[in-house]
């Protein structure tokens, strides 16, 4: 956990990294899509239906997301309410059914391998823990009941002595005593419950874990610790996480990578100290301009949240236009890279072309409520 600062302000948005000498700030970047990537999500969509049974109107939540993550790598999927981060990590829970794409757990699709259901070895490969640790939790079993069910299910459990040892170990390892083993959720706290849900997700030895905001509903003097278990769980285990939030305090200092997304629809990744201190798309800008810093004199400049807003829903300039091999664009979602961050092409920092935006078929959005001027 030593790469990142404690959580607190980010830096003030406005401000892009120059390009490098070796590369134009037009040039594109395709989705970090690699061999040795745990999870891969390619060209993802989801669109769920309105207006009652025989109306044929929908609303598009997700629209061909392209995200990955690698072995043993926290990437931080940050974005407003209503943007589709859940939705996301639903589908590729299997939790929803995708209306169309690809989700890749170690290079299989596994849309085709299990295509009505997700089966159990897909379980056992990757685990959710949910934003409510007491609604995850069934208040009539004691914690024993979580685990135990667990191990018993995906057949991890041995003999009596083996799986009782088997659920001291997975106390310790989320920071509980194992007497806790005899508890009920309610005799719990909010943090406690949170890694009772994490150490049952633990109990089947997952590749992966969907975290959709663990730490949103505990008290601020609790959430360190979780961020520190999944830390840790990354450091020691090589566990990869996609972690929903929307504290990019949080974000910048547990996860290596952050995407961005707005309106079902990925505009910026890249590492994240590097997306952070240089927001390139006009609504990560917005989303850091939120962020409390004590570093900034007084709020933010409302005009200049007014021209980010105009610029994210009816913008007319790209800032990264002049590329004559890729030129932006507002009708597909043009990726450019920005600096010289991620040479490797694994964290490379790009951002889409401001002049694309969602088709009118996407989910609304928290900026249509603000006004355009100020």
């Amino acid at each position: 956990m030593s790469r990142h600062a404690a959580p607190g302000a980010t830096h003030a948005p406005g401000t892009r990294q120059a390009p490098g000498p070796t590369e134009a700030p037009g040039t594109t970047q395709a989705p970090a899509i690699t061999e040795a990537a745990a999870l891969e999500v390619r060209g993802l969509t989801k669109t769920f239906p309105i207006g009652g049974l025989f109306s044929r109107s929908s609303v598009r939540a997700l629209g061909g997301v392209d995200l990955s993550l690698g072995r043993g790598e926290i990437v931080a999927l940050v974005g407003e309410s209503g943007s589709g981060k859940s939705t996301l990590a639903r589908c590729v829970a299997r939790l929803e059914k995708p209306s169309s794409g690809q989700i890749l757990l170690d290079g299989v699709d596994v849309l085709k391998r299990d295509r009505f259901q997700a089966s159990k070895h897909y379980r056992s490969q990757l685990q959710m823990v949910f934003q409510d640790p007491f609604g995850s939790l069934n208040p009539a079993h004691r914690i024993e009941h979580f685990l135990l069910r667990s191990l018993q299910i995906h057949g991890k459990a041995g003999s009596s002595s083996q799986t009782q040892q088997r659920l001291e170990e997975l106390m310790t390892t989320v920071g509980l005593q194992a007497d806790m083993l005899h508890s009920y959720p309610h005799e719990l706290s909010g943090g406690q419950r949170q890694r009772v849900a994490i150490a049952r997700a633990l109990a089947v030895e997952p590749q992966v874990i969907l975290a959709d905001e663990p730490t949103s509903m505990l008290d601020v003097s609790v959430r360190i610790g979780v961020l520190n278990l999944m830390g840790k769980l990354r450091d020691k285990q090589g566990i990869s996480m996609l972690y929903i939030t929307h504290d990019l305090a949080s974000a910048r200092y547990l996860a290596d990578r952050i995407a961005v997304m707005f309106a079902g629809e990925l505009v910026e990744e890249g590492e994240s100290l590097e997306l952070l201190a240089n927001p390139a798309h006009p609504y990560t800008q917005l989303l850091v301009s939120a962020v409390p810093d004590p570093a900034r004199a007084g709020s933010y400049d409302p005009v200049q949240r007014a021209k980010l807003r105009q610029a994210v829903l009816a913008s007319t300039s790209c800032a990264y236009d002049g590329d004559p091999d890729q030129p932006c664009s507002a009708e597909k979602p043009v990726r450019h890279r920005v600096g010289t961050t991620g040479n490797d092409g694994k964290n490379a920092h790009w951002v889409r072309c401001h002049l694309y935006r969602p088709r009118s078929g996407a989910a609304s959005n928290a900026l249509t409520v603000e006004p355009i001027s100020a």
